[in-house]
């Protein structure tokens, strides 16, 4: 093997080094950009929210109540006066048109989506309904075959 032939194979294993360590790499950045997905998925609307604006405060007001507030009564929870009532409503209602962070379940009343969560979890039954399972009903077993509809 000349010396030209000796320099081409290290040429072709080092590109496919380099292709392994790129597939590696990409594979890399896919599994980082995975978890920032799902940490933002954990954070819920938190990062979503500007501190202290008003549609935080307002999550924080039915967060604290633990129900669906209507407007005035969000209003009057964040010490904000009714001037502020369409804007307010305006902002949620955008949150509420792409599915994040509220929820309107009435009129000019919002609540939380991680909130609804937690009703729906509530009201799944957590066991089986009673006489799950048992035996089912049996026939009698003496009916006559002139008994049987069939």
């Amino acid at each position: 093997m000349g010396e030209l032939q000796v320099i081409e194979n290290k040429i072709r294993k080092k590109e496919a080094e380099i292709r392994a360590l790129e597939a590696k790499l990409q594979a890399a950045r896919i599994y980082v950009q995975a978890l920032s997905d799902v940490r933002r998925e954990l954070d819920g609307d938190e990062a979503d929210l500007k501190a202290g604006s008003m549609v935080a405060m307002a999550r924080d007001a039915i967060r604290k109540a633990g129900r669906p507030l209507h407007v005035d009564d969000i209003l009057t929870a964040i010490g904000r006066s009714a001037d502020s009532k369409s804007s307010l409503t305006g902002s949620l209602a955008a949150y509420v048109r792409r599915g994040e962070v509220f929820t309107r379940p009435a009129p000019n009343t919002y609540g939380l989506v991680d909130l609804e969560a937690l009703e729906l979890d509530d009201a799944l039954p957590t066991s089986p309904p009673k006489g799950f399972g048992g035996q089912s009903p049996s026939f009698d077993a003496d009916l006559d075959d002139d008994d049987v509809p069939f």
